[in-house]
């Protein structure tokens, strides 16, 4: 297991929003937040796991951690949280592109409307989400950005070409936002993530076989797990990080 991450001072009472923050990852960044004395804000669309997270957490933290129910494939439903989440926690100062969908779908039958299903999961919702977020990190003067990418696009697996061509763009996507913000004091960075084993990823897809050959190829032979992406996190929201932007952090054990 992942050891606790240490306290970020200039976290707490700051206004941090993360996307698909119900569950798995997300739901381990929406804590890890929650515990360092922010004002957390999540969106998700799967309500009853989600408001569960929020009810726990707000008994336990410094400030209520508000769930607002999200389809991130609806931009006019993005511009309206993201204004809800403003009035719930105040000024947005970090932003957590987190939500993704790494469904495996084949090369041959994937239609049209798959392909545009998947990229808005995991690609347009940065986009957008990141849009509606600038005029309040514009009025706060400052702000962090952090992009939940992967590194499945650079493993050659044939299985989520779709899911591959959005994390490989959301690397793109960092290096662009980060040239445009930066002057205005926006810092935009990225987190590859390797195989993090969730219940949803042990569920669906993972074979003790399949994470055997992963570990056989970490220098860490141990299984990663959502925890382990907290830290990283808390650092790029952090003005730990203040002079790092452009920037993708790879989080997969040290795959050889």
């Amino acid at each position: 297991m992942a050891s606790q991450p240490g306290q970020f001072p200039d976290l707490r009472g700051r206004g941090i929003l993360v996307t698909g923050g119900g569950s798995g990852i997300g739901a381990a960044l929406v804590e890890g937040f929650a515990r360092q004395g922010a004002r957390v804000a999540f969106f998700d669309i799967a309500e009853t796991e989600s408001r569960e997270l929020a009810a726990r957490l707000s008994a336990e933290v410094e400030h209520p951690v508000h769930f607002l129910p999200t389809d991130l494939r609806d931009v006019s439903a993005i511009r309206a949280s993201v204004n809800k989440a403003a009035e719930a926690i105040g000024a947005i100062g970090v932003l957590v592109n987190n939500a993704g969908w790494d469904d495996r779908h084949d090369l041959e039958t994937a239609d049209e409307a798959y392909w545009d299903a998947n990229q808005a999961v995991n690609l347009k919702h940065h986009f957008f989400t990141t849009q509606a977020v600038l005029p309040h990190m514009r009025a706060a003067g400052r702000g962090s950005i952090v992009n939940m990418s992967s590194i499945a696009y650079l493993l050659h697996m044939g299985d989520l070409p779709a899911y591959a061509a959005a994390k490989a763009g959301i690397v793109g996507l960092t290096k662009s936002l980060a040239g445009k913000l930066g002057p205005e004091k926006i810092r935009v960075n990225c987190i590859m993530p390797g195989m993090i084993v969730t219940e949803r990823q042990k569920r669906l897809w993972l074979t003790e076989e399949g994470v055997k050959t992963m570990l056989d190829r970490q220098c860490l032979k141990r299984i990663l797990t959502a925890e382990d992406l907290v830290g990283p996190c808390l650092f790029l929201a952090s003005d730990c990080s203040a002079g790092m932007t452009a920037q993708s952090i790879i989080v997969d054990g040290g795959i050889f």
